[in-house]
């Protein structure tokens, strides 16, 4: 009897001893990464399914988050159609022990908006965070979870409230995502509301000359304040920085704008481009509203 007890002692020690070591590897394999989700862009050079291909954003060698990732789609199909190169990355680096923020341009807003209210409460498949030529990676463990990992979401010139460019017809007919950008639809395409508790700190550029005739309020020549800015509501409206008497003040952090109307829930205004310095594109080098986002995203995502 007392040969079976120490046996039994012997066993538990190493059992528990294991425990310590595969608790230890769990915790060492833990990570933070960044996604980059970029926005339309027809004649892509983009590679879908490369998290090494910044060529939308700027050179690769430019700090932009802990671990950053592109998460390259084909830059004109459908939100619907494209969205599970997202889901992919998201699943790649967001679930099991790994957490993520998520940098996003344009109608990359709404691919991680519809991504979050659509999918955002199904269960995911645990990944290994080591992703074939295709952007999948495999299983870890064999488990799910419910939802991702994210910590945060930051938005440089957000497409979700669609853009008047889209209205009007000034972009390809050919490119069928023109046809979700469509203020209308935009913000009828998902529960903009269902963040499922992610924040996104959005960043509004007004540095807008070439369209702004055609774009209601400040603008940063592709998307309104209304739509950068989170505007709540069924279609877009005018909104400007304070001291301009023809529209609306579209205010900072979660405050509704001056005429009454609120943002988006777990939406706060980071920045509002009072200096109107910040236009809508990167120019291959991380400029335009991109650049005060992924200084945003270097100060936290560590």
């Amino acid at each position: 009897m007392l040969f079976t007890h120490a046996v039994e002692k012997v066993l538990l020690g190493s059992l528990f001893s294991l425990c310590l070591v595969f608790g230890a590897t769990e915790t060492a394999h833990a990570a933070n990464y960044t996604l980059w989700i970029h926005g339309r862009n027809p004649g892509a050079t983009t590679q879908a399914g490369n998290y090494a291909d910044f060529s939308y954003w700027g050179p690769a060698s430019v700090s932009a988050g802990v671990n950053k990732k592109a998460v390259n789609w084909d830059g004109v199909g459908r939100i619907a159609d494209q969205n599970f190169r997202i889901r992919d990355a998201l699943d790649c680096f967001c679930t099991g022990p790994n957490w993520c923020y998520i940098a996003v341009h344009s109608a990359g807003d709404l691919h991680i908006g519809y991504a979050l209210a659509q999918y955002g409460r199904t269960a995911r498949p645990k990944k290994n965070a080591t992703p074939n030529a295709s952007g999948v990676c495999g299983n870890s463990d064999g488990t799910t979870q419910i939802g991702w990992n994210i910590k945060s979401v930051y938005v440089a010139s957000g497409a979700a409230g669609g853009s008047e460019l889209a209205d009007l017809g000034r972009w390809a007919v050919s490119d069928t995502l023109s046809i979700d950008l469509v203020t209308t639809t935009a913000r009828a395409m998902y529960n903009h509301n269902t963040t499922q508790g992610v924040t996104f700190f959005r960043y509004a550029g007004a540095a807008g000359t070439l369209y702004s005739a055609l774009l209601p309020g400040q603008d940063d020549e592709a998307v309104s304040y209304h739509s950068t800015g989170g505007v709540a509501g069924t279609a877009g409206g005018s909104y400007c920085n304070p001291g301009d008497w023809f529209c609306s003040d579209l205010n900072t952090g979660t405050a509704a704008c001056e005429d009454g109307a609120s943002k988006w829930s777990y939406h706060t205004l980071a920045l509002r481009d009072d200096a109107e310095a910040y236009n809508h594109y990167s120019a291959g080098s991380w400029l335009g509203i991109i650049g005060p986002v992924r200084s945003a995203i270097v100060s936290v995502a560590k």
